[in-house]
């Protein structure tokens, strides 16, 4: 019982050693990001879309290989540079800092309540927060068509924020249930990155739009 127990821990730390690994990447694609011709923004945008369909795809699998976590990674950083880009312009470096920390904090307290102080299996809510994240891609899809107000972003910003935060002490709880096993590591560490970007994107939309004077 005590080497299953152990196993099972050392499983769940390599879980976390490659979410940060695949966060590293994701940062050297931001720092990429800056070099790539806006013209090729759009065709690696739908790259990433199409990854990240074919992630899902593959939880069926249960697993996806390292390769295609950290070259997703690498694409979503890049695409991830217009927007760091234009709320750093917007109100300076610093409120990049500051949603870093603040999704870093979140992150970890959402993580350490589903891990360790959260019993009862979260289940349930899975089929709830699909649903919800579903909606809000519809929200944004809209968004680009009939662009929301500043008080709208800012309730989509502040309702996105709330439903990656379910995700993660979701996605913690889970994890700690059911068993781990190697193959299933890097699809794991897939879920997390999307909880952490995601959760940081609308946190620093939150913060821009409450910074800037519209």
């Amino acid at each position: 019982m005590d080497a299953i127990h152990s196993d099972s821990k050392t499983l769940f730390q390599k879980v976390i050693i490659t979410f940060i690994i695949s966060l590293l990447v994701s940062t050297a694609g931001l720092y990429i990001g800056q070099f790539v011709p806006v013209a090729f923004m759009l065709p690696l945008a739908l790259a990433e879309v199409v990854l990240l369909i074919v992630a899902f795809w593959l939880r069926r699998r249960k697993s996806i290989g390292y390769p295609f976590l950290y070259v997703f990674s690498l694409i979503s950083g890049i695409t991830l540079f217009p927007i760091v880009s234009h709320y750093a312009s917007l109100a300076g470096a610093q409120i990049v800092l500051m949603a870093f920390g603040t999704t870093s904090g979140i992150f970890i307290v959402m993580g350490f309540l589903g891990a360790k102080i959260i019993k009862k299996d979260l289940g349930f809510i899975g089929n709830l927060l699909v649903v919800a994240t579903l909606a809000l891609v519809f929200i944004g899809v809209f968004n680009i068509f009939m662009p929301l107000s500043s008080t709208g972003m800012l309730a989509f910003s502040a309702i996105g924020a709330i439903v990656f935060s379910l995700w993660i002490l979701y996605d913690f709880n889970q994890m700690k249930r059911a068993p781990i096993t190697e193959e299933m590591i890097p699809l794991l560490a897939l879920s997390l990155y999307l909880d952490f970007i995601n959760l940081f994107i609308d946190i620093l939309r939150f913060f821009g739009i409450l910074s800037s004077d519209d």
